[in-house]
């Protein structure tokens, strides 16, 4: 029980325990800006990002754009807090899960949820969502380094776990896993999700990761390649 209690302690640290979600209930305000950010998320699924507004957001939540400009007077901040309610989604959906698990089956756990082959916990279906803040981000400085810190957290859980997982691996090896499955998961999501490849290449990816944590484990990986995995040029 002590490696599930620490571990849930280590993924709540990292993922964060607040998030968007749970401030929403703070007062009246917070609930309304949180209806105006799922909305927002609501609109950028169905039509993606070039036709979204104000007015279409206003729409979607049921309510004035005199009132959704007045709680967001500025798009960034919008599109900042729509960011933040895309993470709380995952966040919440692993720590729930996790603390169900111990030892190695909460990297299963992990990887499965991630290609959506989980029972029971399906992946949040946000990816028209994501394209368009991958969009905004070549613009917006704010909302890149919004995205990068959430794909960072994402590979610092999942190194976390592969070490404790595999004790063989280096720390640095560790390190590269987590940068790779990023890699692979956002990459095979844009197939997937945006491109239209079948979704059973959810299977294919899900088995190639396995495959290439075996040849970690088996090789120990790269020598130091990079210094500072997730490290960024500013």
């Amino acid at each position: 029980m002590r490696y599930k209690s620490e571990g849930i302690k280590v993924i709540a640290s990292l993922l964060g325990e607040g998030g968007y979600r749970m401030a929403r209930n703070v007062s009246d305000k917070s609930d309304t800006k949180h209806r105006i950010v799922a909305a927002t998320i609501s609109a950028l699924q169905r039509s993606g990002l070039p036709p979204l507004s104000y007015d279409m957001v206003a729409d979607e939540a049921g309510m004035t754009r005199q009132a959704v400009r007045y709680h967001f007077p500025d798009a960034e901040a919008l599109m900042l807090a729509v960011c933040d309610c895309l993470a709380d989604a995952y966040r919440t959906a692993l720590i729930n899960n996790a603390a169900r698990l111990e030892g190695p089956q909460r990297v299963d756990m992990f990887l499965d949820f991630y290609f959506n082959l989980l029972d029971g916990t399906r992946k949040p279906k946000d990816d028209s969502a994501y394209d368009a803040m991958m969009s905004l981000a070549t613009g917006s400085a704010a909302i890149r380094d919004n995205l990068r810190g959430q794909y960072k957290i994402v590979g610092e859980v999942m190194s976390y776990e592969f070490r404790v997982s595999y004790p063989q691996l280096s720390p640095q090896a560790a390190e590269e896993l987590s940068y790779l499955f990023v890699c692979l998961m956002y990459g095979h999501w844009k197939m997937v999700a945006t491109l239209g490849v079948s979704v059973e290449h959810n299977r294919l990816t899900r088995a190639a990761v396995t495959r290439l944590i075996r040849s970690y484990c088996e090789t120990g990986g790269s020598e130091d390649v990079v210094t500072q995995i997730w490290a960024s040029d500013g």
